[in-house]
Order: C-alpha cells, then structure tokens, then sequence
C-alpha cells in the first residue's frame, strides 16, 4: 500500500548540511587529481656482460676441406717463423700450382737474395727448379719443399693488362709525319707482383705481399708490341726492389714472434697443426 505523501520521511538539516559539503569536494578532488605526468628517464644502465665470441652460429656457412675441430686449433695455435729452417723459392702459376716453364724474370733470385742478406732469418736460401716430377696443385709444391729439405716456400707470382687507345695525336695521322713519328697510341699497362710465404709442413700462408705498378705512355704506331715488353721489364725492374724489402718486414715481425722458450714437440705430436704456447 502506498504510504500518503506527507508520511515520506525527509532529510534532516545536518544532513543536508553534510551532503553539500562532501559532494563539491568529491567533485574538486576528482577533477584536480587527474594530471599527465613525465617522470625523469634514467639514463644510468648497467653494463652489459660481454662474453668472448668463440665458436661460430651462422649455420649457413660452410667449411670445406677442414673440419670445425681441426679450424679452431689451427686458429689458435701461435704463428711465428721457425729458427734455422730453409726456404724456397719458386714462381707458380696463377692458380698456386707449379708452373712448367722456367722464370724468365729476375725476381725469385733477388726475393731469395734479399732473404739470405738479412741474416738469421733463414739457415738457407735457394731458388727452386720446377723441372723435377712433381704433382700440380698444392700437394707437388709441398713434394718439392720435400726435395729441397725447405720447410718454406716463398711462392711468386704476377699478372699484367694493358690496353692501346688511340690519342689526340690521331688527327696527325693523315700526313707523313703523323704516319711515321707522332705519338698517336696510348699505351697503359697495370700490373701487380705477389709474394705468399707457405708453411709447407702445417699448409699455412704466413703472409701475403702486392707490389702493384702503373704506367702511361704516348707512342707511336710501330713495334708496339716490343714497346709493350720494354714497359713490363722496367716495371718489374722498379718494383723488385719494393716487393723485397716487403717481403723481408713481414718475414722479420715473424721471426719475432719465436717463443723465448723452445717448445717440446712429442713424436706423436700432429704436426699439421702448430704447438700452442701456454
């Protein structure tokens, strides 16, 4: 039953007094406690633990003819020029296999010079004839390191382009003077000398040496091809030199890095990897 009207209870003062108090605070509080902050960033991190990279996680490369083991123990093992060994020294073909012919150039004698005259660095030294029967590839140069008793090989070898262009002296060539003496030909020759000392008892490269030449020159139309073979006896005998003295820095830094100590090698020891020095 519905209560008359005049029966609702309504509220008292204090509590109208009360009620109008909280309620504009609550709404005060509500809308000033929303605010956007930007806290400071920290910029002080802790150093990241760095580890040593030691083994090799790109699945995608391959390894040839050597095996994962065998690559890091030749890796680690140190690299330095043995005292007392002999050298060789001999021109290869393109590819490091043995050339057939014998060297015309002058270079092995003076590289193998040049090795004997800086003193202590090997107990001999001696050009090598490629004549004796021998397999090609790497495996017939080791056989003549084999004959020769050299546990090194200094293996030389070089490669030269040229090109003729015709120059702005062409327009000569219609007369007889342009015919016969002007310089209407531009001849260009680059070419580049290499020396790799090879380990032949671990099959190691020590190092590798470039002795790179360059040169221009405006001739004229005749006997250009002896004039080609004059250009590459005077490179080849201006950069000797160079390539010698080369390949003596690097062989001395080698030997320089001989253990104080001698170094135990056991009778089973693999000699195709070098002891490692603790």
């Amino acid at each position: 039953m519905r209560q008359p009207i005049s029966k609702i209870s309504r509220p008292s003062g204090a509590a109208l007094v009360t009620l109008c108090v909280v309620v504009p605070l609550a709404s005060c509080a509500s809308a000033g406690g929303l605010r956007a902050e930007l806290r400071p960033l920290s910029l002080v991190r802790a150093a990241p633990t760095r580890t040593l990279l030691r083994d090799n996680h790109f699945t995608r490369d391959t390894v040839g003819g050597i095996s994962e083991e065998n690559l890091k123990k030749i890796l680690d093992a140190p690299v330095y020029l043995a005292e007392g060994a002999r050298l060789g020294v001999v021109a290869v073909a393109s590819g490091y296999e043995i050339k057939g012919e014998a060297p015309l150039v002058e270079i092995p004698a003076e590289l193998s010079r040049a090795l004997e005259d800086a003193g202590g660095l090997f107990k001999a030294a001696t050009e090598v004839s490629t004549d004796w029967p021998a397999d090609r590839g790497l495996g017939g140069l080791r056989e003549l390191a084999a004959r020769y008793r050299s546990e090194y090989l200094l293996l030389y070898r070089q490669r030269f382009v040229n090109r003729s262009l015709t120059n702005a002296w062409a327009w000569l060539t219609p007369t007889i003077i342009g015919a016969l003496i002007a310089p209407t030909n531009t001849l260009e020759m680059a070419g580049v000398l290499e020396a790799t000392l090879y380990d032949a008892r671990t099959g190691s490269l020590l190092f590798t040496v470039f002795e790179r030449v360059h040169r221009v020159t405006d001739v004229n139309i005749w006997n250009n091809d002896k004039k080609r073979r004059d250009m590459e006896a005077s490179l080849l005998k201006g950069a000797t030199k160079r390539l010698a003295d080369q390949v003596v820095s690097k062989t001395r830094r080698l030997a320089g890095l001989r253990p104080k100590t001698p170094v135990a090698v056991p009778a089973t020891a693999d000699l195709s990897v070098p002891p490692r020095l603790d």
